[in-house]
């Protein structure tokens, strides 16, 4: 069996081709298109039409594009740019429209389940009682569990794109007061989720997404060329010494460390500092930076549950979206 995902995030719309024998999706092709909505699109603002267009083309794209590999129509979803988005609706609608292919948004609830499965199967059983942070664009998952699925999840309105719009608008160094405002509604934010997880005391702690795995590069990390398999860690300490390189920048002087691609440079500061304040409130020194993400959990759920539970989460797209912050909860999403 063949089957894709297409993701559409704050930056990029990606495309995962993978073949799910024996019950483990293996990748056979991947793709992304350049989307940059975190740029065009404030958080809480209409996605404009020239934004619409780039989104429907990429997707039309990489349905395309899946349907060349041999996989059937692929599981579409939009993380927080979109959710957040007053015409969430009309833009889903359009989308469907005009490619044929259902794209729906995820909460943030969801998409903190799906990347802690992903992220469970990667590090595997041994790695026990397992803490993930998750930082995207519009939002921060956190989740805490000790099985296949977590045992409570929190999505939070801490994403690297939308601090960067909120509190580094003009893409000059920031001054010290910034950077401690910053600080100060992080930790205010993260209060009460930090804290399950320090009362939780996790054996093992993972960090999903390009931000971590651009932040873990620049602390140290191995390359991406050396491919998935090699064990890459990001230590706590290293990232406070990070956020003093990237705060002495501007974007583009920060798109030549090691790690910083130009897209994501702009928001690379606040995603280090997010990260580090969240790893310091937990308590958690070191993380593994997993290359296992939302996308995977995706595919896992459609492997081992089949098409139904797509076809419920899909569904939540028709309903209005949470106010944010969306309360840490049990996780119970879709069982």
């Amino acid at each position: 069996m063949r089957i894709s995902v297409v993701d559409v995030g704050s930056n990029t719309v990606r495309l995962v081709v993978a073949d799910a024998e024996g019950g483990v999706p293996l990748p056979v092709h991947t793709a992304k298109w350049q989307l940059r909505l975190s740029e065009r699109v404030r958080p809480g603002q209409e996605i404009p039409e020239e934004s619409l267009e780039r989104l429907v083309h990429a997707v039309g794209e990489a349905g395309r594009t899946a349907a060349r590999w041999g996989a059937a129509g692929p599981l579409a979803f939009a993380t927080a740019v979109v959710r957040g988005a007053p015409n969430r609706l009309e833009v889903l609608r359009a989308v469907r429209a005009r490619t044929g292919i259902g794209l729906c948004t995820l909460p943030g609830e969801v998409e903190a389940e799906l990347t802690f499965l992903g992220a469970r199967r990667w590090m595997g059983w041994r790695s026990g009682p397992l803490a993930l942070l998750d930082i995207g664009g519009g939002s921060l998952e956190v989740a805490f569990g000790r099985g296949r699925l977590p045992d409570f999840v929190a999505s939070l309105p801490l994403g690297a794109g939308r601090l960067t719009h909120e509190f580094f608008p003009d893409g000059a160094p920031p001054t010290p007061e910034r950077l401690k405002a910053l600080r100060r509604k992080v930790r205010h934010q993260l209060r009460d989720a930090a804290a399950r997880i320090r009362w939780e005391g996790p054996r093992t702690a993972v960090a999903t997404s390009r931000t971590f795995q651009q932040l873990g590069r620049l602390c140290g990390a191995a390359p991406g060329r050396q491919g998935p398999f090699v064990e890459r860690r990001l230590r706590r300490d290293d990232l406070r010494e990070a956020i003093g390189r990237l705060a002495a920048l501007s974007p583009a002087e920060r798109a030549a460390l090691p790690g910083i691609s130009a897209p994501r440079a702009a928001q690379s500061l606040a995603g280090a500092v997010v990260g580090h304040t969240a790893m310091k409130l937990t308590g958690l020194r070191t993380v593994t930076v997993c290359p296992w993400a939302i996308r995977e959990g995706v595919l896992l759920r459609h492997i081992e549950d089949g098409p139904s539970w797509w076809a419920e989460v899909s569904r939540l797209s028709e309903e209005p979206a949470p106010p944010d912050p969306v309360p840490l909860h049990r996780a119970a999403v879709t069982r």
